[in-house]
């Protein structure tokens, strides 16, 4: 799975949903120390500008967009903001998400938090990419890359021998599984496009989501940075980690 080089990135203009924090800032940071210029997607005003003000302190050029997810209005303003400023959108990175449950059977899952959590996880994805589209076809070769993980995986998570049966966050779990579909359905629509879709697993990362537990977010943000960087040649339609592509 080969990148582009900085040269190449240098001029591309990268929206980063739940980029005030955690993984997403480390994917801008990292985007935007490329050469991209960064849009530091967050709901909170103060959140947002000061995620913008610390990469700009470091010499990126990034700039906060306020957007909310789950607020249909808030996507459709931020894409206006976009294509009136820049006119395009070369990356679309869906990090924006939320874990509202803690260690509880299926059968004891609070449906209210469910519902909430797909809010955001799908429903809220599904926003931003359709939003984003038409900025998307703008750019000589668009990038779509959604955040997902390997405890999504079907095939990792069946089975009493599987890495991650042990897992019982059936809303976050089953939210990022239909975000890997989501990820296959964009994929093929945009197949006889330059735009390449594909999802991302950072593995265990310190962040909030986490609960401080796991490795640096900038060694997770990696992988999505390759990602969003590929070339003409790159995959679309798959799910991919530090070691390549993770089963579905």
């Amino acid at each position: 799975m080969r990148s582009r080089s900085m040269s190449e990135a240098a001029g591309r203009v990268a929206l980063v949903t739940g980029a005030a924090r955690g993984i997403g800032f480390e994917i801008a940071r990292s985007l935007g120390g490329k050469g991209a210029t960064v849009l530091i997607g967050a709901r909170g005003a103060a959140a947002g500008e000061d995620a913008a003000a610390r990469l700009r302190g470091e010499g990126l050029d990034a700039h906060f967009l306020p957007i909310d997810v789950t607020d249909r209005a808030s996507v459709d303003a931020a894409a206006g903001i976009i294509a009136s400023r820049w006119g395009r959108l070369d990356i679309l990175v869906n990090n924006a998400a939320v874990s509202l449950e803690r260690d509880v059977p299926p059968s004891a899952a609070d449906l209210d938090l469910m519902r909430r959590t797909y809010e955001a996880n799908v429903f809220g994805l599904v926003a931003v990419t359709q939003a984003m589209l038409p900025l998307l076809r703008k750019a000589p070769a668009g990038r779509i890359v959604n955040m997902s993980t390997g405890l999504a995986s079907l095939k990792l998570s069946s089975g009493r021998e599987a890495p991650f049966s042990f897992s019982r966050l059936l809303a976050y779990n089953t939210s990022k599984t239909a975000v890997n579909g989501i990820t296959v359905q964009f994929a093929n629509e945009l197949l006889d496009t330059p735009i390449k879709v594909n999802a991302a697993n950072p593995g265990l990362c310190a962040t909030d989501l986490s609960n401080g537990k796991g490795r640096p977010p900038s060694e997770g943000a990696a992988v999505a940075v390759k990602l969003a960087l590929l070339g003409e040649d790159g995959p679309t339609g798959g799910l991919y980690g530090d070691d390549g592509q993770v089963p579905w």
